[in-house]
């Protein structure tokens, strides 16, 4: 049982890092008012890579379960909107980060002279609000194709057993 639950934890973190991935670096690659095909699938390869460490190193079933238990909300829906800021404060920033730096870099190679803060805090913004909205939406599609193949129930009963009778 043990290794099941590691199995769709792992596949969560992999799901969640693509759609992630995807989702930003097309937002980032639109927000920044030139999209090319090469640029968007440098930043999603290399987002995608970053998430997926994130997602091997944090534990976010653990973590996840432990912020919604100390944060006493009652209520499900209540416990999702704080989960998904908490997966949101983890992962978006790191991605931005590199994906802002990525940007910068190879602006700055081509002769532009943009300052690295203001053009981080923009996308920063857009990202976080992008990344929220996506997080919530997708995590329990991810978890429901993760959970494809892992058996939710106990053993079987052989139906071809006689019931016993107790006399």
């Amino acid at each position: 049982m043990e290794e099941q639950i590691k199995k769709v934890g792992r596949r969560m973190s992999i799901y969640m890092a693509v759609v992630l991935s995807f989702s930003l670096s097309l937002i980032g690659m639109v927000s920044a008012g030139k999209f090319t095909v090469v640029g968007f699938l440098i930043s999603f390869l290399i987002s995608t890579v970053i998430s997926i460490i994130i997602g091997m190193i944090v534990p976010m079933k653990k973590l996840n379960d432990s912020v919604a238990i100390k944060s006493k909300i009652k209520s499900k829906l209540g416990q999702r909107l704080l989960i998904t800021l908490v997966s949101d404060c983890i992962f978006t920033p790191v991605m931005t980060l590199a994906m802002v730096g990525l940007a910068h870099r190879m602006a700055v190679s081509q002769g532009a002279t943009i300052p690295f803060l203001p053009m981080f805090l923009k996308s920063l913004l857009i990202s976080m609000l992008a990344g929220y909205v996506i997080i919530f939406i997708v995590t329990p599609l991810c978890f429901k194709f993760a959970m494809r193949g892992i058996p939710t129930e106990g053993p079987k009963p052989n139906i071809n057993e006689q019931p016993r009778r107790n006399n």
